[in-house]
């Protein structure tokens, strides 16, 4: 097999990864309100849910930057299929608790807290596997194209775009099907279909040589990569990783850590790697980071709640997965063809302009009403902004610092995934319940009363609505005529305060915006954006995805 053949195949197989990592998301999405009926969790716990999904991704990213020059990147594939088809069969397991239960109400409870504690499992082993793809394919895909990373990276996460789209429809499809015909709840066949991208990436990858990484390539030495990255870098990625065992711990039934003793313990791996480097850290890589933060939210966080807030606006699940399906139809396009768009702008310009676009579109979306047509037209303002986001800030890390090697590139990457996943997405929920329970304590305390309870969570305990007192209320209200007008102001508040909160979360573009300005302003008076590069082609060789052992 020549060079040629070899690297187009490990770039589609790339793509094809990510395309399954997505699938996983798009069909969470799609079954996540299936999950708060069956398993009577609250918005916040949707939240833990959706940021289990999303911030383990940082533990394996960042662990299979500092290792995979060693281990391999053939392996690294290998532990990530395993991953992704254990977290699917764990998943569609806890159906089977909850469906077994029984009758008893004390039962049924228990059963749906095991069922809880599996669904948390399964996902956040999907998020493994996930972050191990990202480990392998970001640094593997910037060596393959040295000269054109942007755009290259910009390809591959049209496969994430690709896979949201892909995953979207085939839930929608198989949502469509009679679920008395088929064994098991309807939401766990949908899962499923998660093995089937998950079969074809491993089949593509997993016997295949890969390209000695950039770095390893250009004799830059692993120290010269820790110090590239620094002991300020260190310290953001410990505080989000402290803070994914802080979200574990409350799943568990402890009290987390405040953001203040996170802050601390991060402070202990940050001076001991901050001893042993002795460096700061390159100031506009921490500054990125830090902007990721806000970036992750932006796109990922919305991309999260899309689905389940505009099923409630329109009142239809199959048109509420129809806005993930469309943004992310729209974000696989413009990848597919960012090539002209990076190089007429530079890449942050790009990332200006989609802030701009996709903070105007959070705000239409927020004000847009109930009518489907605009709320798409929105939607699409929305989906042309956040297009760019992830894999441009990517490609800026690999022009700007190829000597960081797997590790910056892939750590901005989990700083992104981890921040969404314990404090974005789990802050959008309470956010959720928060303005749910105002409104409607304020317009009517009897009524919150019966359907609002106390619950724990990150932020501290809050109202929330719980799902069964609302059910049981909505089954008196079927019998007795008299209380159709609290329904009523129930589904009104819902309405209004989950479309409310797409405008508050377009304030973090609009932070992102004038970083960028600033930015672009910076690299001006430097002569202009110009690629870093240390090698013009990729290497190979008998043992490819190894580092050679230095003295």
């Amino acid at each position: 097999m020549s060079d040629q053949i070899n690297r187009k195949r490990l770039f589609v197989g790339s793509v094809i990864s990510l395309v399954a990592t997505a699938f996983g998301f798009a069909v969470r999405a799609a079954i996540i309100n299936d999950w708060r009926v069956e398993f009577n969790l609250s918005q916040e716990q949707i939240g833990y849910l959706l940021g289990a999904g999303l911030f383990p991704f940082a533990i394996s990213i960042v662990l299979f930057s500092l290792v995979i020059d060693r281990i391999g990147n053939r392996v690294s594939m290998a532990i990530a299929f395993g991953l992704h088809v254990i977290s699917a069969l764990i998943t569609i397991a806890a159906g089977f608790v909850v469906a077994t239960a029984g009758t008893d109400p004390q039962a049924i409870a228990s059963a749906q807290q095991t069922g809880f504690a599996l669904l948390y499992l399964g996902t956040f082993l999907f998020a493994l596997g996930n972050g191990t793809v990202e480990a392998v394919t970001n640094p593997v895909v910037a060596t393959l194209y040295p000269t054109d990373k942007t755009r290259a990276l910009n390809i591959l996460h049209a496969g994430w775009a690709g896979g949201l789209t892909l995953g979207g429809l085939l839930a929608i499809v198989v949502s469509n099907i009679n679920p008395d015909s088929l064994p098991g709840s309807l939401w766990q066949w949908q899962m499923a279909l998660v093995l089937l991208p998950t079969a074809v990436y491993g089949v593509m990858l997993l016997n295949q040589k890969f390209p000695v990484l950039e770095r390893v390539a250009a004799n830059v030495s692993y120290m010269d990569m820790l110090r590239e990255f620094g002991a300020a870098s260190c310290f953001i990625v410990s505080f989000f990783l402290f803070a994914g065992i802080s979200q574990i711990l409350v799943i568990l039934g402890v009290p987390p850590f405040s953001m203040g003793l996170q802050a601390l313990l991060a402070l202990i791996p940050t001076a001991i790697f901050g001893f042993y480097v002795k460096t700061f850290g390159r100031p506009m890589f921490v500054l990125l980071l830090l902007v990721m933060v806000l970036l992750a939210t932006t796109e990922l966080g919305t991309d999260s709640w899309i689905a389940d807030i505009m099923r409630t606006v329109l009142e239809s699940p199959t048109l509420g997965i129809m806005f993930l399906v469309w943004t992310s139809f729209i974000m696989f396009v413009l990848r597919m063809v960012s090539g002209p768009i990076v190089h007429r702008l530079s890449p942050i310009g790009v990332l200006a302009a989609s802030a701009l676009v996709g903070a105007i579109g959070l705000l239409w979306l927020s004000k847009a009403g109930t009518a489907a047509g605009m709320l798409f037209a929105a939607a699409t303002f929305y989906g042309f902004g956040k297009a760019f986001f992830w894999p441009t800030t990517l490609g800026v890390v690999a022009e700007q610092y190829p000597k960081g090697g797997a590790l910056m590139l892939n750590a901005i990457a989990g700083v992104g995934m981890i921040s969404v996943g314990t404090l974005g997405n789990p802050a959008i929920g309470a956010v959720l319940d928060r303005d749910f329970s105002a409104e409607v304590r304020a317009a009517d305390p009897a009524l919150a009363d019966q359907i609002l309870a106390h619950k724990p969570g990150i932020f501290g305990e809050s109202e929330a609505l719980d799902p069964a007192r609302r059910a049981e209320f909505e089954a008196a209200a079927a019998s007795d005529p008299s209380l159709a007008p609290k329904v009523a102001t129930i589904t009104e508040i819902e309405h209004r305060t989950k479309q409310g909160t797409l405008g508050k979360i377009a304030i973090l573009p609009t932070i992102m915006l004038a970083v960028y300005l600033a930015l672009m302003a910076y690299f001006k008076s430097k002569g202009g954006y110009k690629v870093q590069t240390l090698v013009t082609e990729p290497a190979a060789g008998r043992r490819p995805e190894r580092e050679p052992v230095r003295t």
